[in-house]
């Protein structure tokens, strides 16, 4: 099957889902999904007003890129942008023509369930601005958050934060190392009305959750430690936890599939008793029921325990062989 003919079955098994977005006033989604769908590497997704086509394995054919252009402007008609990313580092290799760069380096606007947020399909990262997989988390926390204070870690762009803050949060803490990234999410909290009800704090998320969560701040061995923002230790009502796979810094060593507790333990004392922390490992070899496991054991060892588990599934637009998406989510309640 052509890889044109691939998409076009992509888009008619998202018939509803296509309708229903339209009916939540959403313009951000995945419409073909890489190797599970028949195509190892290329995902294609909606941002706003463009389509965007990555490609990570293997550069795409100008023939082949064509052909899928033709089958998304029968969805709509809008600029199709394409980011070869198929070298090591996934950095943009491919050069656009002098408007579709233009384009797609100044800022739009896209809509998830009526909350605004900024889209720029080229900038100084690599990632679009939202990622659109972690839908279910903005909906969980613009859904549970009324009424709440809220902690946001490795926040990114804050999208997490908004939707928490547009959902009734009378206080958010968003907590990256990276300006660039809060910069994004006060253009975020601007654009809905809620920067005031936001807080940015460029920090190392180790120091950040340690100092909040009442513990001493330590750094890896022989590791200078850098300056850092000064934290009073306090704690939210609920912890949204979503790191990188990996990741060092003089302050520790972010690894999902062999230390998730190192980022889990201050996170969880950062949660209040009765309130919520929710957990997020995007790493596909770490399984869910193992990793729920540890921490729940984590969570006892501090003198607390689990009252509710919730787990949290992608949407339809990220289908998966087996129905165990990479990304895993789970919320849990904590006393």
């Amino acid at each position: 099957m052509s890889n044109a003919a691939l998409l076009r079955q992509a888009l008619s098994q998202r018939t509803a889902l296509l309708a229903d977005a339209q009916a939540a006033n959403t313009n951000c989604f995945r419409v073909f999904h890489g190797t599970v769908e028949g195509i190892n590497g290329l995902t294609i997704d909606r941002y706003g007003d463009a389509w965007l086509v990555q490609s990570f394995h293997e550069s795409l054919p100008q023939d082949e890129l064509t052909a899928l252009s033709d089958e998304l402007l029968k969805v709509a008609e809008l600029p199709v942008i394409y980011n070869d990313r198929s070298n090591k580092n996934s950095r943009i290799l491919n050069v656009l023509t002098d408007d579709l760069e233009c384009f797609a380096r100044a800022e739009q606007q896209m809509l998830e369930n009526d909350i605004h947020f900024i889209s720029k399909l080229r900038h100084e990262g690599q990632d679009p601005l939202l990622f659109l997989d972690m839908r279910i988390g903005r909906e969980y926390v613009k859904a549970h958050s009324k009424g709440k204070t809220v902690l946001n870690l490795f926040s990114y762009t804050c999208g997490i934060g908004t939707a928490a803050a547009v959902g009734g949060a009378t206080k958010v803490t968003n907590v990256d190392f990276s300006s660039f990234a809060l910069a994004a999410g006060r253009r975020n909290a601007e654009l809905n009305e809620v920067g005031d009800t936001c807080e940015f704090i460029q920090s190392d998320a180790f120091p950040a959750m340690r100092q909040l969560a009442g513990m001493k701040v330590g750094g890896r061995r022989n590791q200078k430690l850098p300056s850092y923002p000064k934290l009073a230790p306090r704690q939210f009502d609920l912890v949204f936890l979503d790191p990188p796979r990996f990741a060092k810094s003089p302050f520790g060593i972010v690894d999902l599939v062999n230390d998730y507790q190192s980022l889990f333990k201050p996170a969880m004392m950062t949660t209040r008793t009765g309130g919520t922390i929710v957990c997020c490992n995007n790493v596909a070899k770490v399984e869910r029921e193992t990793w729920l496991k540890s921490l729940i054991r984590c969570v006892e060892k501090q003198g607390r325990e689990v009252s509710q588990i919730e787990w949290l599934h992608c949407h339809d637009d990220f289908p998966s062989f087996d129905g165990n998406h990479p990304l895993k989510i789970v919320a849990l309640t904590l006393n």
